[in-house]
Order: structure tokens, then sequence, then C-alpha cells
């Protein structure tokens, strides 16, 4: 696991945005840890379907709500 700060995109409400509900989404954000291997799509960036880690970032970051 590994421990994900604000600003990062484990927090951003874009990292999994077609699914917020999903529990291990909120799990990485009440939690603020994430398995290594994760991986989800930034919906910001949707036209070019990217895919990002917990811990990357971008200036577009945007707080998710914890739950």
């Amino acid at each position: 696991m590994i421990h994900i700060e604000n600003g990062q995109c484990g927090l951003c409400s874009h990292f999994g945005e077609h699914h917020p509900q999903e529990q291990k989404l909120v799990q990485i954000r009440t939690t603020h840890q994430a398995p290594e291997d994760y991986v989800d799509r930034c919906g910001r960036n949707d036209d070019i379907h990217l895919k990002v880690t917990p811990m990357s970032g971008c200036d577009g970051f945007t707080p998710a709500n914890a739950a």
C-alpha cells in the first residue's frame, strides 16, 4: 500500500470519475492508502482515455468527497 497526499490523483474527483461510489475508490479517499498497482481513468481527460495511478498528479486537481 502507498500513502496518498492531497493534490495526488487518488484524492481527485476526476480519478475514477465515472464510478465514484466504487468501494475501492471510497476506501482510497477515506484511508489515503492505495494498492501500488492500482490504475484508473482520469475523467478530466476522457477524450484521450488517460489512465493514472493514485500517486499521479496534475494542475487540474479537484478534491473529491471522501464518501
